[in-house]
């Protein structure tokens, strides 16, 4: 819904409902499952409304983008489902628990359907033993002596799938690379 002060609304008609289509096929290729990219442009809107009140904005495109973006990067922060860091060091698991007498919340499910993604596409030995350990939550010597391979080839594939889900992540804006 456009602003009620008409120069308000005449501003935010033309420097920012051009780019509503724009934005929200960007967040949906940038953050894909997260089906919340109507209330991530509503949200952008709204506090560009805000800024606007506020003072000028000299790029509105640029400021749009950037705070659906944050919004995005902010709404998944929230859950802190997805830990990479202490993944490597101590081999926890991708998702956070939560009461299993209640629903997992919507983000929660959502978070998780970016990191089966993630896993989705790692090749398939690489696959399995990611499967097998972060959500099914088997150790490595389990996972060894299921597949008959050696615990230092579980290790090494494992190393492997943390990368290649990290970089997925990245490029995805879910997570951040340690020089951002």
């Amino acid at each position: 819904m456009p602003p009620q002060d008409p120069e308000m609304a005449a501003w935010f008609d033309a420097e920012v409902r051009p780019h509503e289509a724009n934005l929200r096929a960007w967040l949906r290729a940038k953050f894909p499952g997260s089906g919340d990219a109507d209330d991530l442009v509503q949200e952008s809107f709204l506090r560009l409304v805000r800024a606007r009140a506020a003072g000028s904005i000299r790029n509105p495109r640029a400021l749009l983008f950037t705070t659906a973006r944050n919004l995005a990067l902010d709404w998944f922060r929230r859950g802190r489902i997805i830990r990479f860091e202490p993944l490597v060091e101590n081999g926890a698991s991708f998702v956070a628990p939560h009461d299993r007498a209640s629903p997992a919340p919507a983000h929660d499910r959502q978070e998780l359907a970016i990191v089966a993604e993630a896993i989705a596409v790692l090749p398939p030995r690489c696959r399995e033993i990611m499967t097998l350990q972060k959500l099914q939550g088997l150790t490595n010597q389990e996972i060894a002596s299921r597949l008959g391979i050696s615990i230092n080839t579980v290790n090494a594939q494992l190393v492997i799938g943390l990368a290649k889900c990290r970089r997925f992540l990245v490029e995805r804006g879910v997570v951040r690379t340690r020089q951002s």
